[in-house]
């Protein structure tokens, strides 16, 4: 309540201060018949409320022979100076009277001067900023009449409502508050004319629109706008804040008739006129409440849109911003993550870059995934922790959060996202969840390829092709991606084109497996595939079904290279053998090491993170990252000597 009686002394002081100085300029307009609103009622007789008179536009912007007189307005000024409406009564006496003005006449005259304030807005709203566009309109043609009225709605009958009936009853009776204490009849009067305010409510999104197009659109509507915005009558506020005065008035009108009733005494003869017109005050301030929160939302997306540079593909005033935010993006190719930064919406979210000079648009936007069809994971990866993958039919990402709890908020509202996009489409949400289409993940993914981004593997996880197995170089055999299953392979094997769905059916680079999936077409002069070898097991697969799998360091001359890494597994589906690879993900494996009979030691080392594994003269020392990751591989690679089988118990602990 305080702050809102703040922000109504404020502008009620500025316009004390142009109305103060309006005797000698007669530039700025006038609000009529607050001087009967400044009277003491009780302390003196009030002087009867006149009619209220409709100035024209030139009487309103010229005319100074009907302002109100200098001692009313120095009264006020000063009452205004010394503080809050209420303080300004302290202590709680009439003047004059000597006796305790009750709290609930307190509240009637703060309803009253907050009602001369809104009055002073809506002469301004009405009879200068309506009036003088429409003088414009009419003269120079710039713009149409139309719009002018269109944007201001009915805002004349709301004035004229208020300055000629509502005002001056609220005056009378808190004049006559000793014979007649209560207002609770004034205001069920006031209520069925609210619905005047129903109308303004509806169009209030459209005429703000309707104001930001033609003061771009008009130099003349603009012109006329900015003189009156820099008048000391506007108090320095824009026309969009003055045409939020009529929305944001009745839960003001709630708010105190509220507090009105509280301070009622129980045998009060108001409190049931009151409160049956509280209710109805209620109902229409539900609406006014639902304008406010819509155009707080649609602020908040303008705002948006600007710092996005305002690209029509994605500005849409039915947007709803769920959430933004700065994100790391895990590279494929480079080692460091990059700088990146999400705005998330109810229907899409868009990866941008953050722009060096930030002059106009400060986000350039990458890519706009559809959040139809999106889904969003957690990544369990060693090296890049709180990182998640999105992955769209535009494009698939891997992005890296600042902290763990950064992750999960992003993954909740992404999924929350999702689930309402599913919600409003129950076709799609019973063809992904249809008990018919359970398929298993491999042949799931397999039905996507080619309608959704895949998750690229990134370049440093793997040393050879994921197809044909032939390692990298960095002259006759480079590195390339293919567009439908995310693998890494080699010129030779990702030589051919397919159309794919998810970028608009233009043809992309695949390997051949992908190729004869979308295409239907086998080649003829495709090779029979050679039979596998034992250093052939993928450790793509071994690390999803390996009782354990890591990255441990190879010492001693046996390795060749000492000191190098290397990707270690122990499949599920073959137990009793070690494979050593150069990268996690390739498909096929540098060493393996049958582990049946071997001995598993301490290394003589003083690192307590080497282990050895021993037998007539073979000799392999590792180190792991971690003593306790030291002990799971002693006790795997023990087990694994021993003969043990994966069928046995104990055997969970030892996977990641």
């Amino acid at each position: 309540m305080e702050g809102a009686s703040e922000e109504t002394l404020a502008s009620v002081s500025s316009l004390v201060t142009v109305f103060e100085k309006s005797r000698t300029t007669g530039a700025v307009p006038r609000v009529h018949g607050l001087e009967a609103g400044h009277q003491q009622p009780g302390c003196r007789s009030p002087t009867p409320a006149g009619p209220w008179e409709k100035p024209t536009v030139e009487e309103a912007l010229e005319s100074g022979s009907r302002t109100v007189s200098r001692r009313y307005l120095s009264s006020l000024k000063n009452k205004l100076s010394s503080g809050a409406w209420r303080k300004s009564y302290q202590p709680e006496t009439c003047p004059g009277s000597g006796t305790q003005e009750p709290e609930e006449k307190k509240i009637v005259r703060e309803l009253l001067e907050t009602e001369q304030a809104y009055v002073a807005r809506l002469h301004l709203l009405d009879q200068v900023f309506f009036q003088e566009l429409l003088k414009e309109a009419r003269g120079s043609k710039a713009f149409p009449e139309d719009v002018v009225r269109l944007i201001f709605s009915n805002i004349s009958s709301i004035y004229q409502f208020h300055s000629q009936f509502f005002l001056p009853e609220l005056q009378r009776r808190l004049d006559d508050w000793t014979t007649t204490p209560r207002i609770g009849d004034v205001i069920q009067k006031l209520a069925p004319f609210l619905k005047m305010y129903s109308e303004y409510v509806k169009n209030f999104e459209r005429a703000i629109e309707l104001l930001a197009t033609w003061t771009d659109k008009s130099a003349p509507f603009q012109e006329v706008i900015t003189r009156i915005q820099s008048s000391e009558a506007s108090a320095s506020l824009t026309l969009q804040h003055h045409m939020l005065e009529p929305v944001q008035r009745i839960p003001r009108y709630e708010l105190l008739l509220k507090e009105y009733v509280q301070k009622l005494p129980g045998q009060a003869p108001d409190l049931a006129d009151a409160q049956k017109a509280l209710d109805m005050i209620f109902s229409a301030a539900q609406h006014s409440n639902a304008a406010i929160t819509e155009m707080e939302r649609l602020q908040e997306l303008w705002e948006v849109y600007q710092r996005l540079g305002l690209e029509d593909d994605i500005v849409d005033p039915s947007n709803t911003l769920l959430r933004e935010g700065p994100v790391l993006k895990i590279s494929f190719r480079r080692s460091g993550p990059m700088e990146r930064y999400l705005f998330l919406f109810n229907n899409m979210l868009l990866y941008c870059v953050p722009r060096v000079i930030q002059v106009g648009a400060h986000f350039q936007v990458r890519t706009r995934i559809d959040v139809a069809g999106m889904k969003v994971r957690e990544l369990t990866d060693a090296e890049f922790p709180h990182s998640f993958l999105v992955s769209g039919k535009q494009r698939t990402l891997e992005l890296r959060a600042r902290s763990q709890e950064e992750m999960i908020s992003w993954l909740q509202a992404c999924q929350a996202a999702i689930d309402q996009i599913e919600k409003r489409n129950e076709t799609f949400k019973a063809a992904v969840q249809s008990p018919e289409a359970d398929p298993q993940e491999q042949e799931l993914q397999s039905m996507e390829l080619g309608l959704r981004a895949p998750q690229w593997v990134r370049d440093k996880m793997v040393t050879m092709c994921m197809r044909c197995q032939e390692p990298f170089n960095a002259l006759t055999r480079r590195r390339h991606h293919c567009r439908a299953c995310g693998y890494v392979v080699c010129a030779r094997c990702s030589d051919y084109r397919a159309e794919l769905k998810y970028d608009a059916n233009r043809p992309n680079r695949v390997c051949l497996d992908c190729y004869t999936f979308l295409t239907g077409n086998v080649l003829p002069e495709e090779k029979e595939d050679k039979r596998r070898g034992i250093l052939e097991k993928g450790a793509v697969a071994g690390s999803e079904q390996s009782l354990i799998c890591s990255f441990l360091q190879l010492l001693g001359d046996k390795w060749g290279k000492s000191g190098s890494r290397g990707w270690c597994a122990i499949p599920r589906d073959d137990p009793l053998v070690l494979y050593v690879y150069a990268a996690p993900q390739d498909m096929r494996a540098h060493t393996s090491i049958p582990l049946l009979g071997y001995q598993v030691t301490a290394g003589p080392q003083a690192d307590a993170r080497v282990f050895q594994l021993q037998q007539s003269g073979q000799l392999y020392t590792f180190k792991a990252e971690s003593e306790e990751l030291k002990g799971r591989w002693v006790k795997a690679m023990e087990r694994a000597a021993s003969g043990w089988s994966p069928g046995e118990s104990g055997d969970k602990d030892l996977s990641d």
